[in-house]
């Protein structure tokens, strides 16, 4: 693999400002580590080591990381932090664990005792999902292979005695699907096929809850006990998909594409029944779920974010590619999203919030409990 150190030192620059400027004010963890799956809205700079993967999935360039603590592209799909670091800052870490793919085989190791990210942009349930837009992720099944390839090294390096107890008292954060529905919502909008015989949104849908099945069995048989996940949210309401809707003439009631956030609202309830179902097979596995199109449904008619274009992007809905050649709105808090697909960080500590201390329950944003709860010692 080709290695741009001058990029990579830049990246590791940029933790070690973030660590200085939030050591300080961070509280002792709730959890001893804090392990991240999934895709863009959760990458702090795995995609930037995919040397083959699409420019147009990485973010390694400005504007990317404006307002982060060293104001630079740190991989991260955000003006400054992440839905991952901010979730990681509730429980009293600095920020997100650092990226898999930054670690050599001793440092991972080590890191299990306090976290990795093993999120990659574009990536989603299916193992095909990103291979066309970004040529090369990590694919979640690659993500989960990664950890518990490292659970089964920490264990056998200890002498079987303390990477057990250590997975299982710490929260496994996830958040993916959104780039499945937006691959099947593209394919039969842009080819015409919105109405073809082939199209089967149930069969579709049900092989995502399959893979996504198996993931959680696999990271709970590898110790894992405490799952945070996060259901994908109006994916149709992203400035790129807004601009897809008006193209084609499949615009819903919030002004977006109709198609895509079908798919939203019909997976929502069916990763809630899988959690349920999986809770009461899987030995001592809890789980907070985030409802994500609720949150959004909130923002959008409650407060004054600007939500129908990018704050960095040009053209109808600001939906072009977010680079150093177009406009940058200069209040990035005003703003929903920062480019065609990702929440500014205004959006995602709202989002953080809600999962880490809001009201839970049914018809709640989080439920059955939220993380504060899921992670609270048991009496």
């Amino acid at each position: 693999m080709a290695v741009r150190r001058g990029a990579f030192a830049l990246v590791a620059l940029c933790a070690v400002l973030a660590l200085a400027v939030e050591g300080a004010a961070a509280k002792r963890p709730l959890v001893p580590a804090m392990f991240v799956f999934g895709d863009s809205l959760v990458d702090v700079g795995n995609n930037n080591r995919l040397d083959r993967c699409n420019v147009s999935c990485k973010a390694n360039h400005r504007p990317y990381g404006v307002d982060y603590p060293c104001h630079s592209p740190t991989g991260r799909f955000s003006n400054g932090y992440n839905l991952a670091d901010q979730l990681a800052q509730q429980l009293g870490f600095a920020a997100s664990p650092p990226p898999f793919l930054y670690l050599s085989n001793a440092s991972a190791i080590r890191r299990m005792s306090t976290g990795i990210n093993f999120a990659s942009g574009g990536s989603g349930l299916l193992p095909t999902t990103g291979n066309e837009v970004c040529v090369e992720v990590v694919p979640m099944s690659e993500q989960v292979g990664n950890f518990t390839s490292l659970v089964r090294r920490r264990s056998a390096g200890s002498g079987g005695r303390t990477a057990p107890d250590v997975i299982s008292k710490s929260l496994v954060f996830i958040s993916v699907g959104s780039n499945d529905l937006f691959e099947y919502a593209d394919h039969y909008i842009t080819e015409a096929n919105i109405s073809s015989p082939s199209r089967n949104d149930t069969a579709f849908l049900q092989e995502l809850i399959a893979s996504y099945t198996s993931y959680v069995k696999d990271l709970h048989a590898a110790g894992a006990r405490k799952f945070s996940v996060l259901s994908p949210s109006l994916v149709g309401c992203c400035p790129f998909q807004r601009k897809v809707a008006k193209d084609y003439g499949d615009v819903d009631q919030l002004g977006c594409l109709g198609t895509a956030n079908n798919l939203s609202r019909q997976l929502h309830p069916m990763i809630a029944s899988m959690l349920q179902g999986l809770s009461q097979e899987l030995p001592g596995m809890s789980y907070s779920l985030g409802d994500a199109i609720g949150m959004a449904g909130w923002v959008f008619t409650n407060t004054n974010f600007t939500a129908d274009r990018a704050c960095c992007g040009a053209g109808d809905f600001g939906a072009s590619l977010c680079n150093s050649s177009v406009p940058l709105c200069p209040d990035r808090s005003g703003y929903f999203f920062w480019d065609r697909y990702h929440p500014t960080e205004a959006a995602s500590a709202i989002t953080a919030k809600a999962l880490f201390g809001g009201a839970a329950g049914p018809g709640r944003f989080v439920s059955p409990v939220n993380v504060q709860q899921l992670v609270a010692p048991r009496p």
